[in-house]
């Protein structure tokens, strides 16, 4: 329940549960916390979503007697979907995850559609009506402060028009980068649609009181932007998820294993021809292998696998509640972490890496290996990064993960993460909107 003279703040949401997939897990883990460090969440977030999946399991986390706020939301997704010939019942993949062979001209018109006319993002409609909402529902409720997180960055355009008429303190929290995210140039903006882009994200990082972001990359692009303080509020594992388990419920097989979606840049090509490659010179390996992929793959992806001779090896399973989730990573023998293949990969931190930190079983990262979660697996000994065409690092580590499982010793380490709970983030989170409320009190 509620803490007596708790302050209160407003968190702007498109993702919360029963939505599942990655969008919902970094605010619904702050608001399950916020009440142990003096704040209570009211959240704001739409009724009739179009949501990425839907994960029930995801509910045993919102805070008993927590006010949720929903309202109507109109998207433009039914005649997307019509227009595409996708079925109304079909989720519309983010990212521009591609499962069919080649994507259509409609595809591609609808691409040009959403960047050019739905800006900032295909939730604009949502952002008058909630304002309107909004600004009657908290002069009869007020609070002591406003969290918008995107994407979608239609919520932050609701937060600053709130800010801006009733003067709350307002906390921009940046989950991905806007004009900066790596599917931006696929988007086949006009000019004119990318200079009311880089209007609106300058606005938000100028007129935010504070905003936070999830890498120092982040940080570091948004300082070209704009110059001011950005707070570096990573995302993180619950550990109440997460715990390793004992050898014997591990997998018997040699699993690598990749938890979510993989796009055209995140396929590690290299990566399928060393496995490949080490199958063939190694019975036992054979014997052993099982790639593991849970989530959305991309048709690029399968037929780098087939063209390897992979196929045999591989184990789908295309959507799973979180619990289920989290079981997975825990029981598998490697966690395999694909950084996108593009130019901000160094920043790249995906949400999965610290679950995977927290699951105790040993990481093997593909990506940039000066990057930011190159250096986190390495602080917390937990992994080994090899970069997009070392093959010979990927070897390496391959063969000598699979030696310490056929030895039964393989395992990783488990003492060194502790800053990536979700307990430990939400009191960082609750420190800033102190600040925001009462500045110099951070």
């Amino acid at each position: 329940m509620s803490t007596p003279g708790a302050r209160k703040v407003l968190i702007i949401t498109y993702y919360w549960p029963p939505s599942g997939g990655a969008g919902v897990q970094r605010w619904l883990k702050f608001s399950k916390y916020l009440r142990e460090f003096g704040w209570e969440p009211v959240i704001y977030t739409p009724e009739n979503l179009e949501a990425p999946a839907i994960d029930n399991s995801l509910e045993k986390d919102i805070p008993e007697g927590i006010s949720v706020i929903k309202r109507p939301i109109i998207e433009p997704y039914s005649v997307y979907k019509r227009f595409v010939g996708m079925k109304p019942g079909e989720k519309v993949n983010a990212g521009f995850l591609q499962e069919k062979e080649k994507p259509g001209i409609a595809e591609g018109i609808a691409v040009w559609l959403r960047g050019n006319f739905f800006i900032p993002d295909a939730r604009r409609f949502w952002i008058r009506p909630s304002v309107r909402f909004l600004n009657d529902y908290l002069c009869a409720n007020p609070v002591d402060a406003i969290v918008s997180t995107g994407p979608p960055h239609s919520m932050h355009l609701i937060a600053w028009q709130i800010h801006k008429k009733l003067h709350i303190p307002w906390l921009a929290d940046f989950r991905d980068p806007w004009t900066g995210i790596d599917f931006y140039h696929q988007l086949k903006l006009t000019s004119l649609a990318d200079r009311i882009h880089h209007n609106l994200e300058k606005k938000v990082l100028s007129l935010a009181t504070a905003v936070t972001v999830v890498s120092q990359d982040m940080a570091d692009e948004f300082n070209g932007i704009v110059k001011r303080d950005y707070k570096l509020v990573t995302n993180g594992y619950d550990e109440e998820d997460i715990s390793p388990l004992p050898r014997h419920e591990l997998d018997s097989k040699f699993t690598i294993a990749h938890i979510g979606s993989i796009n055209t840049s995140r396929n590690p090509i290299k990566l399928w021809k060393v496995l490949s490659e080490i199958v063939k010179v190694n019975p036992e390996f054979a014997n052993k292998l099982q790639i593991k992929l849970v989530g959305k793959v991309d048709i690029g992806v399968l037929k780098s696998i087939e063209e390897n001779g992979l196929t045999a090896y591989l184990s789908r399973i295309e959507y799973m509640p979180h619990q289920d989730v989290m079981h997975e990573i825990r029981k598998s023998q490697v966690l395999l972490l694909l950084i996108n293949n593009t130019p901000n990969a160094k920043g790249i931190l995906t949400g999965k890496i610290f679950e995977y930190l927290g699951s105790g079983r040993p990481i093997l990262s593909i990506g940039p290996e000066d990057g930011e979660a190159a250096v986190i697996l390495q602080e917390a000994d937990a992994g080994q990064t090899a970069g997009y065409e070392n093959e010979e690092e990927m070897r390496r580590v391959l063969t000598g993960y699979f030696t310490k499982y056929s030895e039964q010793r393989l395992e990783s380490n488990t003492g060194n993460q502790t800053k990536y709970s979700r307990k430990a983030l939400t009191q960082k989170i609750a420190g800033i909107l102190d600040s925001i409320i009462a500045p110099g009190q951070e």
